[in-house]
């Protein structure tokens, strides 16, 4: 009905369609010549972080809550991941399988307990469960403590390829992050994906049409948490180590700071954000503890001079241009 009253509005519609299908083609295209430029280690560094900074922008970008939480789903995975894998001799496809299962059930717990509230109120609760797992991690024995899970096998995909050679490890990251991102395109341009917007955008409106609000946003943070577990248990996988770091409070922040920086509620942008975040804290390193410093600066410039994030501000630039 909206494409015969706005014709207009259908055809800006198919053109954004075509340009989303040029970009996602330069996006496999990337991934597929990556190694040939970069080292295959810190490439698959990207793409997990990247597809953590996806899910994560399904939550906030699309569905409007804003989660301090996510490092436990992230970390969660990766320990999961790691204990199977290493323990009890799982092959990687079921060590990352049992992972994203095993956080789907924690995102799910854990949703049922923060989708009552909103806003501040919301974000504080999700924060206080990660703690949670935080010292879980902590404590439990078979994490390891602050030493972690050391030594994880990568073991041989279906029995038959050996993950031990990064290139065949990083086809494998390839087809998860592929596959894990066009899941994301399909729930945010499905029906359920516009329903969520509207949430986001006046819940009360959405409410007066009948739709079951809590419901929505709860399978949103269950999705959401599903494909953060399938980022870190495939990320446990390609360093061989699940540690604290990947369940402490400050992963949630960078999460938000990589989505934040590529273009909050774009599809693109956590992707691009993702790469400049990881690509800073490699090629900074040698700056010790004032990386952080750099990285906060970056964020206020970027907060200051690019409210939409860069490929916000790309895709508006684009738009302005383009004749009408």
């Amino acid at each position: 009905m909206a494409a015969v009253l706005h014709p207009g509005t259908a055809a800006a519609s198919a053109g954004e369609t075509r340009s989303l299908r040029w970009a996602f083609a330069g996006m496999v295209a990337l991934v597929a010549l990556a190694p040939l430029a970069v080292y295959p280690v810190f490439a698959m560094k990207v793409m997990c972080f990247a597809l953590f900074a996806c899910a994560f922008n399904l939550l906030i970008g699309f569905g409007g809550l804003l989660s301090f939480g996510h490092a436990m789903f992230f970390g969660g995975g990766a320990y999961l991941a790691a204990h199977s894998a290493k323990v009890w001799g799982f092959t990687p496809e079921l060590a990352v399988l049992f992972a994203t299962a095993c956080t789907a059930l924690l995102a799910l717990a854990t949703g049922l307990l923060a989708i009552r509230r909103q806003g501040i109120y919301f974000a504080m609760i999700t924060l206080a469960l990660a703690q949670m797992v935080y010292f879980f991690s902590l404590q439990a024995p078979f994490t390891g403590g602050e030493d972690g899970i050391q030594a994880v096998p990568r073991g041989k995909l279906f029995g038959v390829v050996d993950l031990a050679n990064n290139y065949a490890m990083y086809a494998f990251v390839a087809v998860v992050f592929l596959g894990g991102f066009l899941l994301i395109w399909r729930i945010v341009h499905s029906p359920f994906g516009q329903v969520l917007k509207a949430i986001r955008e006046n819940e009360p409106r959405a409410v007066s049409l009948g739709y079951d609000t809590d419901r929505y946003k709860l399978v949103a943070f269950v999705l959401s948490g599903t494909i953060s577990g399938l980022a870190g248990g495939t990320k446990a996988l390609v360093f061989q180590l699940a540690s604290l770091t990947d369940v402490h409070w400050s992963m949630s922040g960078e999460v938000v700071l990589m989505t934040l920086v590529g273009g909050l509620g774009t599809l693109f942008g956590p992707v691009v954000g993702a790469a400049v975040i990881v690509t800073m804290q490699n090629y900074l390193a040698q700056l010790g503890a004032w990386v952080t410093v750099v990285q906060g600066a970056i964020f206020v410039v970027c907060v200051m001079a690019f409210r939409r994030g860069i490929v916000g501000e790309l895709g508006a630039l684009f738009r302005a241009k383009k004749p009408v």
